[in-house]
Order: C-alpha cells, then sequence, then structure tokens
C-alpha cells in the first residue's frame, strides 16, 4: 500500500501556494446559497407539476404527448429531461473538468456557466400552454449548467480545507445551501398561497417563482466571485494544440491511469449509483406526491407538497451539520452508512405506505426523515472524495463525481420513467429507486477509505 505522495510536485506546490482561509471559504459557501433555489423551487417544487400538468392538457385522444413525433406519458416528460441533461453531461463534463485543469480558467468557466444556467431559469418565466415543451427544452439547458458550475464549485474544496476539515467545510456549504433555497421558497410558498390577494392567477405565479429561482441563483452568485480567488496555475501549451486538445488527451491519460486508483473507483461507482437513488427521489417526489390517486400518486394539493418541501429545506440544514459533525468523530464512511440505511428504508415504506386516509400525515413522517440524511449523506461524500483526488486532477475527478450530482441523475429517472409508462401507475416505478441504494450500499462496504486516500497521494485525516 503507497504511503508516500505519487503526486507531480510542481501540481502540489501550486495548489499549495495560496491556502484557503476563512474568509474565502465564506464565499465559497455563498453559492451553495445561490444555487440551490434551482434545486428547491425550480426542481423539486414547481417545475416538475407545473410542465407535467401542461403536457397532460396537451395530450391526444390517447393521453400521450409527442415530441418529434415520439409518444410519452405527459407525467414522464419531466423525468425524460433530466435523462437528456445528463447523457449530455456526461458527454461533456470530463472534457470541460480537464480543460479546467490544465487553463487558468477553472473561476472563468464557473461563472459563464452559472450564467448561462441562470438565465435560461428566468426564461422559464416563458413557459405557457402552447409552448408547454419550452419547459423541458430550459431545464435541460439550465440543468446542464447547474452541473458544470458545480464541477468548478467542488473542484475548489481540495484547496479551501486540509484534510481533517472538509467534511466539516463540505457540510457547511450543503447546510447553508439549504438555507439558502429554504428560504426563497418560503418567499415563493408565501406569494403563490396569496395570489388572488395580488389579482395573479396560479400558472403566472409559478411562472413569476421559476423566474425568482434564476434570479436567485445569478445575484447571489456575485459574492462568491468577490471572495472566491482565481487559484489555478495555467500550464504551457504544447506547439501547435489548444485546451480542448490538451484537456482531451489529459482526460484519456486519466482514464488510463485509473487502476492506479482501485478504491477511489470503487467510491465512485458507489457514489453514482446511491447518489443516483438520492437525486431520482429529488426528481420525482413532487410528481408522485401531487399525481391523482387513479395514476399512482398520493393526491396531495400544491400548497401543501410545497409546505412539505420547505420543512425538509430547513430540517435538512441541521442534518447537513450533523452528518458533519459525526464523519469528524466516527468517520464519513459510517456515517454514509446509517444515511444509506435510513434512505433504503424510506424508499420501502414509500412503496408499501401511503395509502390510506393518513397518507398526507405520513409524508410529512418520511420527508423529516429524508431531511435528515440527504444533505448529510451528500455533504459526507463530496468532502470524502475530494480526500481521493489525485493532486493537480481535481475538476477532471469531480466532472466525473458531478454526472451523478444533485438533479443530475439519469438512470433512476428513465427507470422510473418508463416504469410508470409501462404499468400506467406511478407507484410501481418506486420499486426501481431501491436497488440503487443497496448496490450502492454494497459497493460502498468494499472501499478501503485510507488506502483510496494514500493511493491518491493524499494525507489521511485521523479519522476516516
Amino acid at each position: 500500500m503507497p504511503t508516500e505522495s505519487t503526486a507531480d510536485p510542481k501540481q502540489t506546490a501550486a495548489r499549495q501556494l495560496m491556502p484557503g482561509n476563512r474568509k474565502e471559504q465564506f464565499g465559497w459557501y455563498f453559492y451553495d446559497w445561490a444555487n440551490s433555489a434551482f434545486s428547491t423551487t425550480v426542481g423539486s417544487v414547481f417545475l416538475g407539476p407545473y410542465v407535467s400538468n401542461l403536457a397532460g392538457l396537451a395530450a391526444g385522444a390517447d393521453g400521450m404527448v409527442r415530441i418529434l413525433g415520439i409518444p410519452m406519458d405527459p407525467f414522464s416528460f419531466v423525468s425524460y429531461c433530466i435523462s437528456i441533461s445528463v447523457i449530455l453531461q456526461v458527454l461533456f463534463l470530463p472534457i470541460l473538468g480537464a480543460i479546467a485543469d490544465y487553463s487558468s480558467l477553472r473561476k472563468r468557466m464557473m461563472q459563464i456557466f452559472a450564467v448561462a444556467g441562470s438565465w435560461a431559469t428566468m426564461f422559464m418565466f416563458f413557459v405557457t400552454e402552447p409552448t408547454w415543451w419550452l419547459g423541458g427544452l430550459l431545464f435541460i439547458i439550465a440543468n446542464l449548467c447547474f452541473g458544470a458550475a458545480i464541477v468548478f464549485y467542488n473542484a475548489y474544496l481540495p484547496e479551501i480545507a486540509e484534510p481533517e476539515d472538509r467534511d466539516r467545510v463540505s457540510s457547511v456549504g450543503w447546510a447553508l445551501g439549504y438555507l439558502g433555497g429554504g428560504l426563497l421558497l418560503t418567499l415563493n410558498l408565501a406569494f403563490y398561497l396569496m395570489r388572488d390577494t395580488f389579482g395573479v392567477d396560479t400558472n403566472l405565479a409559478v411562472r413569476i417563482n421559476l423566474f425568482s429561482g434564476g434570479l436567485w441563483w445569478f445575484s447571489w452568485s456575485f459574492v462568491t466571485w468577490k471572495l472566491l480567488r482565481s487559484r489555478d496555475t495555467a500550464k504551457e501549451l504544447p506547439p501547435g494544440e489548444t485546451y480542448l486538445s490538451t484537456g482531451l488527451k489529459q482526460l484519456r491519460e486519466t482514464f488510463q491511469e485509473t487502476a492506479k486508483y482501485p478504491h477511489t473507483i470503487r467510491f465512485l461507482i458507489a457514489y453514482l449509483l446511491y447518489n443516483d437513488g438520492i437525486q431520482t427521489v429529488f426528481a420525482v417526489a413532487a410528481i408522485f406526491a401531487s399525481a391523482p390517486l387513479v395514476q399512482g400518486g398520493l393526491g396531495i394539493e400544491q400548497e401543501t407538497l410545497t409546505m412539505v418541501i420547505l420543512m425538509i429545506q430547513f430540517v435538512a440544514f441541521g442534518g447537513a451539520l450533523l452528518f458533519g459533525r459525526l464523519a469528524v468523530r466516527f468517520g464519513a464512511k459510517k456515517a454514509l452508512i446509517v444515511g444509506l440505511i435510513v434512505w433504503t428504508a424510506v424508499v420501502i415504506y414509500a412503496y408499501l405506505g401511503l395509502r390510506g386516509e393518513n397518507r398526507v400525515l405520513e409524508f410529512w413522517i418520511l420527508g423529516a426523515l429524508i431531511a435528515l440524511v440527504m444533505g448529510g449523506t451528500q455533504a459526507v461524500s463530496r468532502g470524502l472524495f475530494a480526500n481521493m483526488i489525485p493532486p493537480g486532477k481535481e475538476a477532471e475527478f469531480f466532472s466525473i463525481y458531478e454526472v451523478s450530482e444533485r438533479g443530475t441523475s439519469w438512470l433512476g429517472p428513465l427507470a422510473f420513467g418508463l416504469v410508470n409508462q409501462i404499468t400506467g401507475s406511478l407507484r410501481p416505478a418506486i420499486v426501481s429507486i431501491i436497488g440503487f441504494f443497496l448496490v450502492g450500499l454494497f459497493l460502498l462496504l468494499r472501499v478501503d477509505v485510507r488506502r483510496a486516500i494514500a493511493e491518491s497521494g493524499n494525507r489521511p485525516p485521523a479519522v476516516v
């Protein structure tokens, strides 16, 4: 087992030139505060039910809508859009990550994609019944940009925090993200409930809330741009090469070297699976809860659904901090195992329960359980993975990691959408999610965390 760093000394030195400080960490936190509005207001609450209902109004006599002549269930449309956006990420994010690691453009690329994604979100204001399909197109663009910006954001974590501090810093970022997203969702819920007072109809209220998600993301990002330094050290391009061609070569070399990091790759595969399950729950929970009983849903009103998700945001703030403490005290792997067991139990109950008159109360209880573990499992996963990345390849590895990050999974939503379309009910589709947690947990149990950190050339924290 390797005990010494195998990293390029020049790359390691470049990373240590400008160590992170509290002020820079504060700026880093605030990007999570900024972009979480997209995850909550847009992805989790308003867009899915809104676009699904518009698609239902546009359905033909057979109950299907058609895009380019392809028939699909209206309640599967958003799930398919999520899958398309992630397939695009699979193609582009690793290349962008390699370019960012080689060039000095990491912060600039983060800014470009954050601005593009936030403006695509603001343009959702123009999604109406005749243009219901535009909601899916804009979501694909915004979600792609959301994931790309997060790649460069996450790549800063190993550079602004020491190994012992990464779980804490990652957890605080997630916690503030839930707080920021929850605050905007509170304002949006108040506006939605008071829409009649303002003389605004339901659809216009939803469109204004979607616009606010993009505006919040765009505006608060400037705190990050102000405080987070550009920490990249550009390398000289070989003669006749461009950043694109050199980035592709570097990415190819990284994939060729993956055999050197077997436990890092094993953890990454485990994460891609169990996080796919987490993201699928995020993506389809609103659709499942709001769909009619005859569709296998719960028939919960939009106001109740929004209040549940709002509760989740604030409980998740404490849950993320709690898991950060558990990881520091008992080790990140143990904290993740506990979280995944809870996730599995929640999804099993969502399939077996939630059937009687008390289904709304049960949905509140499940929401609280989800809130305790959702931010914690993701925050601890990010902090742990940051310790497993070879120095100088942060954006490359986080680009692969991001393929299954918040709202960007594709296997889970695709499976959910297909099962729903085949069976005509959302409830059997829930069963397709359980396997992602079980297989991910199995693989996580086989990861030697200390060895993975040592193989990458990093110093392990005292407790792993």
